[in-house]
């Protein structure tokens, strides 16, 4: 008798494991849109001031438009240009996001990366057929091409410490600045 109980479960085990929980995307479309897009669309009010340029600028906040990367959290196995499951469901998020009207008319960086293992031609190209994996993704998905530039840039730009990390593995974005 204790042997089936073990053997059931050990069954269910196995059964659960199959079937392990998928967590949602890392990110929404919204915080992308946040991320990217300007943070006053219709621009300054103006006013006239009759003064000195400090007088008349003391306490006006400057806002610049967000800049720098955005990690995709769009990672690769090992010599790998396939997007897996969780990249994919990231990627819808980064999709959704692209066809929001505040982001329609911005044009976006797709950089592919990759460890520190293998040549330097060997990983450029890899790294290239990342990027151009992501873009594929995106424009099936509803995103103009036109918004989106693809390079690779192997392994110049590990994320971590460790260049033989797997999480150098990835495609970053980053707002294409004319």
């Amino acid at each position: 008798m204790r042997g089936k109980f073990t053997a059931s479960i050990l069954a269910l085990a196995a059964v659960c494991a199959g079937h392990a929980a998928v967590a949602g995307p890392a990110y929404t479309a919204e915080d992308i849109v946040k991320k990217f897009a300007p943070a006053d669309p219709l621009g300054k009010t103006r006013g006239l001031c009759i003064g000195t340029h400090s007088e008349c600028n003391a306490g006006v906040e400057t806002r610049a438009r967000p800049t720098g990367s955005f990690d995709l959290v769009v990672n690769f196995d090992y010599n790998s240009d396939q997007l897996t499951g969780a990249a994919k469901q990231n990627l819808d998020e980064f999709a959704k996001a692209l066809r929001d009207d505040r982001l329609r008319s911005s044009t976006f960086l797709v950089e592919g990366h990759t460890d520190a293992r293998g040549g330097e031609e060997f990983n450029l190209g890899l790294s290239g057929r990342r990027a151009d994996a992501v873009v594929r993704y995106l424009s099936g998905r509803g995103v103009p091409a036109a918004q989106l530039t693809a390079r690779g840039l192997g392994k110049s730009r590990p994320l971590t410490d460790n260049p033989l990390d797997p999480a150098n593995r990835r495609v970053e974005t980053r707002l294409a600045v004319d």
